[in-house]
């Protein structure tokens, strides 16, 4: 079990900046010579369920969405595909930014929003989001060898300060099971209506 404090997972460079602004510019470069848009972490199935989740909860399609650690974008692509339109996505990589708005420029997407933040230190503009979606960032704040507890706790910080009371958070994980993910985000402090 994760709880406890203690550390669950060996820390690994997965966890850190250095490793993704590395992996999105060899991606980035890749895109301007071929135009493929590279890997989509966690698969067509995992973004397949996402979008029909959204769909069976009857989500409105102008609901604000935020893509956490959206990387190349292309999360935002499909959901902007099946109606969506007010979407948001943030990565603390410079280049995963840069490569998701040319993933958007050639998929002629113009009404997704992309910035550089880093989550765990939220700007002020980053509030009120009806749904947050995370596909493998609270994964890699988990493998930081820097204090990842610590990290831990201010991914659930800051996750209570970007999401409305009444949002809906979907989380995908290849490394926590459904109950330590609960007991991970049951420690939130209660919500601010």
């Amino acid at each position: 079990m994760a709880g406890g404090g203690e550390e669950p997972f060996a820390p690994s460079a997965l966890g850190t900046r250095p490793h993704w602004d590395a992996a999105y510019e060899r991606e980035l470069q890749a895109f301007q010579e071929t135009g493929d848009a590279g890997e989509i972490w966690f698969g067509e199935e995992s973004m397949v369920r996402i979008i029909r989740w959204l769909e069976k909860q009857k989500v409105p399609l102008d609901s604000s969405v935020l893509d956490i650690g959206t990387g190349n974008g292309v999360l935002l692509i499909e959901l902007a595909r099946n109606g969506f339109t007010n979407l948001t996505g943030i990565d603390y990589s410079p280049s995963a930014i840069q490569l998701s708005e040319k993933v958007r420029e050639k998929e002629g997407m113009s009404n997704i929003k992309l910035l550089v933040e880093d989550f765990l230190a939220p700007s002020a503009e980053l509030s009120g989001f009806q749904i947050c979606i995370d596909k493998g960032t609270f994964d890699a704040v988990s493998l930081n060898p820097d204090n990842a507890v610590g990290k831990r706790k201010q991914y659930v910080r800051s996750l209570c300060s970007v999401l409305k009371p009444e949002g809906f958070f979907l989380i995908t994980s290849c490394n926590w099971t459904k109950e330590e993910l609960l007991n991970e985000f049951r420690e939130a402090p209660e919500s601010h209506a």
